[in-house]
């Protein structure tokens, strides 16, 4: 017997997921959208399956917009385990070398300031990183090593909030693109020990707070209590992730010009740069950028019901 093709709902909206260890990031998302029944579904960053935390799911319009958040500046506490290096960098990969600790608080905490700000980063082998369209983990995993070129990153805050016996726990924010695991083992050979991630938690990612999340259990609970349908509650509003940025309202007419493809002008509308628009009913339409004449370009469309 022909096998039914499950149609799928068209919803739009962003879930706030506390990532479960243990997944990948398209894993969590390819559940939570078979839990949606959602046509439409894409993350904004990946997290490592040793990394739980802060993971937003969008779908359907909402996908429109996941590049900004996924340019957005991050969070972390993370356990630095002293003392061992591993191929990964952190708890998932095979120990390389143990070597004995006798670091105390106040050396990791005069080693810190070298990481804060602007510094240079290697990305690891270990990453989804590509090269000549191959990631580099597969290459890893191959037993190869390529040369990477070292990425500027920015870490705002680095701070030591607790050390019991050979792990520390650190406090982490930095900008796009960092690697706490790359961190972290940079810090433990400055130290003098090695050292990897032995736990990772996303606390923050863009204006999403850990306190925002909703776990996968919940998401499960109340699929089996109400269906696809039931989840909907959890769906954040497409532009919720975008709440910073200057709002500006189009008259009807304005609206159905610059849902057109067509740049408009609007009173009250700032100078330069990338607004959300609403229209005369306060629906989000889309986003659009400041051109230089004044008039608002259109860059991403929600599409009308």
């Amino acid at each position: 017997m022909a096998q039914v093709k499950r149609i799928r709902r068209s919803v739009s909206g962003i879930i706030l997921l506390d990532k479960p260890r243990g997944f990948t990031s398209n894993a969590a998302l390819q559940k939570v959208r078979w839990l949606l029944n959602a046509e439409k579904a894409g993350h904004t960053g990946s997290l490592d399956p040793l990394a739980t935390g802060v993971l937003p799911l969008c779908f359907g319009e909402a996908t429109k917009f996941s590049q900004y958040l996924l340019d957005a500046d991050k969070a972390y506490e993370t356990v630095m385990q002293l003392g061992v290096t591993t191929s990964t960098a952190d708890a998932e990969g095979e120990v390389l070398e143990r070597r004995p600790v006798a670091v105390t608080a106040e050396q990791i905490e005069a080693a810190l300031p070298q990481f804060r700000g602007a510094i240079q980063q290697v990305p690891p082998m270990h990453s989804a990183l590509k090269r000549d369209g191959q990631p580099l983990y597969k290459l890893a995993r191959a037993g190869e090593v390529v040369e990477r070129e070292p990425r500027s990153v920015t870490i705002t805050r680095l701070e030591l909030l607790e050390l019991a016996g050979d792990r520390a726990r650190l406090a982490v924010s930095c900008s796009k693109g960092t690697y706490i695991r790359t961190l972290v083992e940079d810090l433990g050979r400055v130290l003098g020990c090695g050292a990897h991630v032995a736990e990772l938690r996303r606390t923050q990612a863009g204006p999403f707070e850990l306190a925002e999340t909703v776990s996968l259990e919940m998401l499960e609970k109340a699929h089996a209590e109400g269906g696809n349908e039931a989840l909907d509650r959890f769906l954040k509003p497409a532009d919720y992730g975008l709440q910073d940025w200057p709002l500006v309202s189009f008259s009807e007419h304005s609206a159905y010009y610059w849902l057109h493809g067509q740049p408009v002008r609007a009173p009250e509308a700032p100078n330069a740069g990338m607004v959300r628009v609403q229209d005369h009913n306060g629906r989000f339409i889309g986003i659009g950028e400041v051109a230089d004449d004044g008039r608002i370009a259109p860059r991403r469309l929600i599409r009308s019901e």
